[in-house]
């Protein structure tokens, strides 16, 4: 029962760190469109930077709670949900541009 509830708690924190890229992803889509990505003023550096660096401490956060439960007991589970979670991450970033781009064309 108890390595269920770290695995609760680790899943919450990834849903947390897949909305942070999801928004990273939503932010970045019009400066990269508009292929100025090089030129960007100080807010929209930190429009993008918060939820990126945010939303990977959150990831790596629910990476080491999810180490509790299952690096020691199962190391193949542990592997194979953090690979869903970078994964799922990476799919994140891509649905926030993608909704984005969407929306502005």
């Amino acid at each position: 029962m108890e390595k269920w509830i770290t695995r609760g708690a680790a899943a919450l924190c990834a849903a947390g760190s897949i909305a942070l890229l999801w928004t990273f992803g939503m932010f970045v889509a019009v400066p990269w469109r508009e292929g100025r990505m090089l030129a960007l003023n100080s807010v929209e550096l930190q429009v993008l930077g918060i939820p990126l660096i945010v939303g990977l401490a959150v990831a790596w956060g629910a990476l080491h709670i999810l180490a509790i439960a299952d690096r020691a007991g199962s190391p193949r589970l542990y592997r194979a949900l953090g690979l869903a979670l970078l994964l799922a991450l990476m799919l994140a970033v891509s649905a926030g541009v993608s909704w984005t781009t969407a929306r502005v064309a």
